[in-house]
């Protein structure tokens, strides 16, 4: 048996039918008939809705990507052509569109994400985002990964306004000497005109940027991006190296994760206009280690009025969550 079938903008081709491909159609087909489902669909425009037309055409776009490519080489056999350039040039039109049905896809699933915030937070809160749009005043600072398993906003439930937020390589604070970069300008705006009242720095397990550092020989490459970034945390290496050299590479980045956060910590009572909000009680300092392993939260302050303990600073008030 032969079934007809209409793809728009291809020439009608004949594949033979097998009944347990019916379920990837949503055509009805009368062996009786020799009405072709050009013909049907010109019925269809005809005397159903715009509605029901546009449904056809979807559908027609939906039949799978490798079934179209395999009607596609049966055509060209028809016509005496071999595959050849004809048959990459219809692969990468299939592929193409349902590349862009994939990608249709992922956005309207974002926008239903945000007709829903939009909806249930907004519109129930709309003082509050009114107040928002004219000024905000955070709390906290978080400085925090650019790892997509990391989002401080999901895991620690910040809300809009409550937390100004800094992503990068391995959650890493730069020197105050060294050059300009786009985490120093977000401490200077939010320390010094948000006034935020807290700086948290979130370290996390498995992290590719503390990898990639402890696993550079040297400087690193210079011609690298990410070398050039994370020999920053060059000090928290070094540090690693010389209590936990006998550990395995992988427990080595777990020690280096969480010491390297103190290093940051460090590092920002390098900048005056930080040690002196710290000195005087206005602004605190606090590290966190987030395991999306074992989904645990240790949390810890920055012990100021204390003998220094841990890479030049001592801690308090630690908790794991």
């Amino acid at each position: 048996m032969l079934l007809r079938c209409f793809v728009p903008c291809y020439p009608i081709f004949e594949i033979p039918y097998f009944p347990l491909m019916a379920s990837h159609f949503s055509i009805s087909y009368d062996p009786s008939s020799s009405t072709s489902l050009l013909s049907l669909h010109s019925q269809q425009s005809i005397f159903r809705s715009k509605d029901k037309v546009n449904e056809f055409e979807r559908t027609q776009l939906k039949i799978p990507a490798l079934f179209r490519r395999k009607a596609a080489n049966l055509q060209a056999m028809a016509s005496g052509k071999t595959p050849g350039l004809t048959q990459e040039a219809n692969n990468s039109t299939y592929e193409a569109i349902v590349d862009g049905e994939n990608n249709a896809d992922v956005f309207d699933e974002m926008k239903q994400r945000f007709l829903a915030f939009k909806k249930l937070k907004y519109m129930d809160n709309l003082e509050h985002f009114k107040k928002l749009a004219d000024a905000q005043a955070p709390k906290f600072l978080v400085i925090a990964c650019a790892d997509s398993r990391v989002c401080p906003s999901a895991i620690l439930g910040f809300q809009p306004g409550e937390a100004f937020t800094v992503r990068n390589i391995a959650n890493l604070v730069p020197s105050y000497e060294s050059g300009p970069t786009e985490t120093k300008a977000a401490l200077q705006f939010s320390v010094n005109t948000l006034e935020v009242e807290n700086i948290l720095v979130i370290g996390h397990s498995r992290c590719g940027g503390i990898q990639a550092l402890m696993s550079m020989e040297g400087e690193g490459d210079s011609r690298s991006f990410i070398h050039d970034w994370v020999i920053v945390g060059k000090k928290a290496k070094e540090s690693t190296k010389a209590v936990a050299s006998n550990l395995h590479f992988d427990h080595q980045c777990q020690h280096c994760e969480k010491t390297s956060i103190n290093h940051s910590l460090e590092r920002l009572l390098g900048y005056p206009w930080i040690e002196e909000k710290v000195r005087k009680g206005s602004l605190s300092l606090h590290g966190g280690y987030y395991d999306f392993v074992n989904c645990t939260f240790e949390k810890w302050t920055v012990d100021c009025g204390s003998k220094k303990e841990v890479s030049g600073i001592a801690v308090k008030n630690r908790s794991i969550w």
